[in-house]
């Protein structure tokens, strides 16, 4: 029988919790999979006999696919059911990282890494849009750090079971266990997650070509989604390397710096996920600015531990990482709510994509391969430090926005019910 998704007076609507609790799993997922490589990327190296810049290449294609594929999903997303284009993205997900088994070059590892971008460039557009349309805009921080949270346990699980699986069943078998959780959360959600209303914003229930173009005016989304880009350069580079520069510099095995790395980005990575939430759900009580100004304040403290990482003494090196996770992480909730509620929301799927798009063009496509580079000239200490730069373009642009953020609203908009078999 279908029915359709009401709304409650508390400004969260019916279903919510549940579509909260499986797009988190599968953001884990999302991120798990994309940790994967890192951590058995030594490997893959020796196998194929690559320089660092060729191993930099395999994410540069990866956010070439995935940049690609989100102004195609952001318009997906803007008028047609989510849900079931997240269900085909998961089991997309799930399908690469399984036939990665029979990959034994490296233009099929770069093509399958490519396609892999695709699937996550989808359930990443989808998801916060969706679950933007759950919840009012006060609620929207505290909602995107829950979500959020799966990012560092998913990394840090990436890491540490890539490689612990590949140092003892090979590298190809770390992707295959991948694929497994993936397929699961993907019939879960198939089952159990309902489609919530969609909101209608002066008369208007689709995104069009003026409303579109109204973002690139929007200083509020621009400030948002261009600092994020500047901090996920830095970040990318820094997750992507952080495995081989633990082996190269610290001595560590294989096995041990994702053993090193995964218990790391889980304290720190949750902890400063959590915390940042919260000083911003707390703050925007008073100004909505803080939804800006706490990203800032965590890309501009994140560059002193950066330092002492690459430069320090070898026995500051995993202090002085855990604090930088930590400290970078903290405005990894507030900056993904400011971004939706910067736009209209019928503009929110297209927002994201632009986000998506701003924050691997100008972000992580390029910093693996361009540290991969200075570190083929150099060190890849040196490498890593072209990150700081970044850190502090992207809080200054922070504080910036911090200006133009909009007034938090506390009951969602009127919408149209969308159908949703039970």
């Amino acid at each position: 029988m279908a029915e359709s998704v009401t709304k409650p007076a508390a400004g969260v609507a019916r279903g919510a919790t549940v579509a909260l609790v499986l797009l988190t799993a599968m953001n884990f997922v999302n991120y798990l999979d994309r940790y994967i490589l890192p951590a058995v990327q030594e490997q893959i190296k020796g196998e194929f006999h690559l320089s660092d810049n060729q191993i930099g290449s395999l994410t540069l294609w990866f956010m070439v696919a995935y940049v690609a594929a989100s102004p195609v999903t952001g318009w997906l997303g803007d008028r047609f059911p989510r849900k079931p284009m997240i269900v085909i993205a998961a089991i997309g997900i799930a399908a690469m990282n399984f036939f990665t088994a029979s990959v034994h070059d490296y233009m099929s590892l770069n093509l399958r890494h490519a396609a892999l971008g695709i699937g996550e460039a989808s359930f990443g557009i989808f998801a916060p849009s969706l679950l933007a349309d759950f919840y009012a805009d006060d609620q929207r921080n505290r909602v995107l750090t829950i979500f959020n949270l799966s990012l560092p346990f998913g990394a840090a699980m990436g890491v540490e079971a890539g490689a612990w699986i590949g140092a003892h069943h090979g590298w190809r078998m770390s992707f295959i266990a991948s694929a497994v959780p993936g397929l699961l959360v993907a019939i879960l959600i198939a089952v159990f997650m309902r489609e919530p209303k969609r909101a209608v914003v002066e008369g208007k229930a689709k995104a069009d070509k003026g409303s579109v173009v109204s973002l690139l005016r929007n200083p509020a989304y621009l400030c948002a989604i261009l600092g994020y880009s500047a901090v996920t350069f830095s970040l990318g580079g820094i997750s992507w390397w952080m495995p081989s520069f633990l082996h190269r510099f610290a001595g560590y095995s294989i096995e041990a710096a994702g053993g090193v790395m995964g218990p790391i980005i889980v304290v720190a990575g949750i902890g400063g996920t959590a915390l940042g939430g919260w000083i911003a759900q707390v703050w925007s009580r008073k100004t909505s600015k803080a939804l800006y100004l706490v990203p800032a304040i965590s890309a501009a403290l994140t560059i002193p531990p950066a330092i002492t990482l690459f430069f320090g003494p070898k026995g500051l090196l995993l202090p002085s990482l855990s604090l930088a996770i930590f400290l970078v992480f903290l405005g990894t909730g507030p900056v993904n709510a400011a971004t939706l509620n910067a736009v209209p929301a019928n503009l929110r799927a297209t927002a994201m994509a632009g986000q998506l798009f701003a924050l691997h063009i100008f972000g992580d496509m390029f910093s693996p391969k361009l540290i991969g580079i200075i570190s083929d000239t150099s060190d890849l200490r040196h490498g890593l430090a072209a990150t700081l730069v970044t850190f502090a373009i992207g809080a200054v642009i922070f504080f910036v926005g911090a200006k133009y953020a909009p007034e938090l609203h506390h009951a969602l908009p009127e919408g149209e019910e969308t159908p949703q078999a039970a």
